[in-house]
Parts: structure tokens; C-alpha cells; sequence
């Protein structure tokens, strides 16, 4: 019988120690550079990339959950950051984006993001990079699809 690999051998494994170790940067800039906390940020950042967005879109492009991305856009909307419409599409739905005032601190974020990329992956030449990029897209792609199976959310 083969023996099992050591759990830091396991991609998953290394997976999370970089994101676990990158969170707890980027949750210290996001703070001394933005006053926000890291849900917060991210929030700001997928609405003023992606918007208008509904909660459950935003908790999908910040990846945080739903009650996680509410309570954070809800604190951005408190901060004049964020404004929050009720929905044409959906009438118990709210759509969020970038108020005036949250647009200059989306660049700011949008800024410290490329930073903190530059970072963590600048260890990686630019061919690692793009090469990690791709296959990220796929790993991703394929755990997409796995979620829809399991959730039943998938395209009959």
C-alpha cells in the first residue's frame, strides 16, 4: 500500500497557507490605507469593479458570504461609500454601488490591491505569473462546476 503524502505536501493545503498569510496583510492594509476592514474592502472593491450588484452578487464577487457581504455593504452605505436602490428587476432586492464619495477610495483600494498582487506574487516572473493565472482560471472553472452539480444550480 502507497503511503499518504505529509498534509503540507497537499496543494490544498498550500493553498490556504498563502491565502491565510496574504488575508492577514491584506487586512492590515486595507486598515491603515483605506479605514476598512477586509470585508469591507473587498466589498468595495467587487462593487466598484462589478456594479450594480445585489448582495447575493457581491457576496459571490467578494467571496464572503451573503451575511457577510450585508453586513459589509450595509457599514459602506452607513459611511456614504455605497448607495443602496431598491431593485427593478427584483422588488425585495436592493442593487448597490459607488457613491461619489466611494469612488476616490475604490482607486485607493484598487491601488493597494495591485500593490499587495506585486507583493505576494513578485517572486513569480511574468511567465510564472500568466501561468499561474491560467491555471487558477481553470482550478476555479472546475470547482465551479462541481458547486453547481452538488447545488443543483447548473444548466439542464
Amino acid at each position: 500500500m502507497k503511503p499518504l503524502p505529509r498534509l503540507d505536501q497537499f496543494l490544498t493545503y498550500r493553498l490556504h497557507q498563502v491565502n491565510k498569510l496574504s488575508d492577514k496583510d491584506s487586512a492590515a492594509a486595507y486598515l491603515a490605507q483605506c479605514g476598512l476592514l477586509l470585508s469591507e474592502g473587498r466589498c468595495l472593491a467587487a462593487i466598484g469593479a462589478f456594479a450594480p450588484l445585489s448582495v447575493n452578487e457581491l457576496a459571490h464577487r467578494a467571496n464572503l458570504t451573503k451575511g457577510q457581504a450585508s453586513r459589509s455593504a450595509q457599514a459602506l452605505v452607513e459611511r456614504g461609500l455605497v448607495s443602496k436602490e431598491a431593485s427593478e428587476a427584483d422588488g425585495r432586492g436592493v442593487v448597490l454601488a459607488l457613491t461619489a464619495q466611494g469612488k476616490p477610495l475604490y482607486r485607493q483600494a484598487i491601488a493597494m490591491i495591485a500593490k499587495r498582487n506585486d507583493e505576494i506574487f513578485g517572486c513569480l516572473s511574468e511567465a510564472e505569473q500568466a501561468l499561474l493565472g491560467s491555471l487558477l482560471d481553470r482550478l476555479v472553472a472546475h470547482a465551479g462546476r462541481h458547486e453547481e452539480e452538488d447545488t443543483g444550480d447548473g444548466a439542464a
